[in-house]
């Protein structure tokens, strides 16, 4: 009976939206998995660890813990603090960690003042643009061990000096590729699309820009924000592409976040590849969001997510931010973790964002 108090009490809290950090007891869980906030999660597992990094804006830092749910006690390690003034400098946005041949690769987003370009340059934007600098970059660790790894700077990611944020790889039949978020010119602004362009290495773009495909664009009504007005390009974005593969079926997907990222209408949206991932025709777009604000918990704006398996790699989980009150903006957002399955058609089945208790994933020790 206590221990059902107990839960009670910590859903109540929950769906309040008082509930301020996480707490792992008893076999539970409750979101967010890190007290002091932060946005757009990567995780990822490797030799009975997971690793974190989120936009920590000067610097990237890795995290390592081997609780999944509860990042608070984490180990943490600086990985890469770039000097001023150099084209990577500032806001970095978004790292990534990944295995690549043997190695380990940080990919991010990056601007070289603040995200604050000169009048001579935002004058040319249909709209105020002001990370029409932000291009991709890659870091490169010197060995085998993430945690151990000495990285450092690699190269640009070509983006054809263009905006580009939000940069992942994707990986299929042997090829590698690189899916960011991108604009149709330079001065464009809005609205932002999904690109993609074919890698011959970790930091090297083989596609000429007469090949680089946009394979997504804000079509829907709730890509856009406000949710439904009839003409609105500006701030209609689809960015932080993520790849996801059915382990069962084998199909391979794109989730992506869709709409403003500092509105309660962002959300997580789905593409599915059904031959060339260089055909925008052979990518398919759900007519629905996947994963979408649930104001009976007050859990709003939520998106930027990555996939990673429970410690006993039978359940598949999502970790992503979100906010509690939605009219705080990107200072409001927070890092959380749910369990997901799979439809009979083997696309991803996600749940209602809230903030539990939920049962910790199957084999975590604590």
């Amino acid at each position: 009976m206590f221990l059902r108090v107990v839960a009670f009490v910590a859903a109540l809290l929950a769906s309040s939206g008082l509930c301020c950090g996480n707490s792992t007891t008893n076999g539970t869980f409750s979101n967010p998995i890190l007290k002091s906030g932060g946005a757009d999660p990567w995780v990822i597992s490797h030799d009975n660890y997971y690793y974190m990094t989120y936009t920590t804006n000067d610097n990237i830092t890795l995290l390592r813990s081997r609780v999944l749910t509860d990042w608070n006690n984490a180990e943490q390690k600086l990985l890469f603090k770039p000097p001023p003034g150099l084209n990577y400098s500032t806001d970095m946005w978004a790292p990534e960690l990944h295995q690549l041949d043997g190695k380990w690769y940080v990919i991010y987003t990056a601007d070289p003042r603040n995200d604050s370009p000169p009048p001579e340059i935002d004058m040319w934007c249909d709209y105020n643009c002001p990370a029409v600098n932000h291009r991709m970059f890659v870091l490169e660790g010197s060995d085998s061990n993430p945690w151990t790894s000495v990285y450092s700077y690699k190269a640009e990611l070509d983006t054809y000096d263009q905006f580009a944020i939000d940069g992942t790889y994707f990986q299929h039949e042997g090829s590698l590729y690189h899916i960011y978020s991108c604009w149709f010119r330079k001065y464009d602004a809005w609205p932002a699309n999904l690109c993609i362009s074919k890698l011959s290495n970790p930091w090297t773009v083989a596609s000429p820009f007469s090949e680089r495909q946009v394979i997504s664009v804000p079509t829907y009504p709730w890509e856009k924000t406000p949710y439904g007005r009839p003409f609105n390009d500006r701030l209609s974005s689809n960015e932080a592409p993520q790849q996801l593969n059915n382990p069962t079926t084998g199909q391979k997907f794109v989730v992506y976040s869709a709409a403003r990222s500092d509105n309660r209408n962002y959300c997580l949206a789905l593409l599915e590849l059904v031959g060339d991932p260089m055909n925008p025709s052979d990518w398919r777009k759900h007519p629905e969001p996947v994963f979408y604000q649930n104001p009976q918990e007050k859990a709003y704006g939520v998106g930027h997510a990555s996939f990673v398996k429970s410690p006993n790699e039978k359940e598949d989980w999502i970790v992503y931010h979100g906010m509690v009150d939605p009219t705080n903006g990107w200072g409001a957002r927070t890092i959380r973790a749910q369990a997901f399955t799979w439809n009979q058609d083997g696309t991803p089945s996600f749940p209602r964002p809230g903030y539990g208790p939920y049962a910790v994933p199957g084999g975590q020790s604590t």
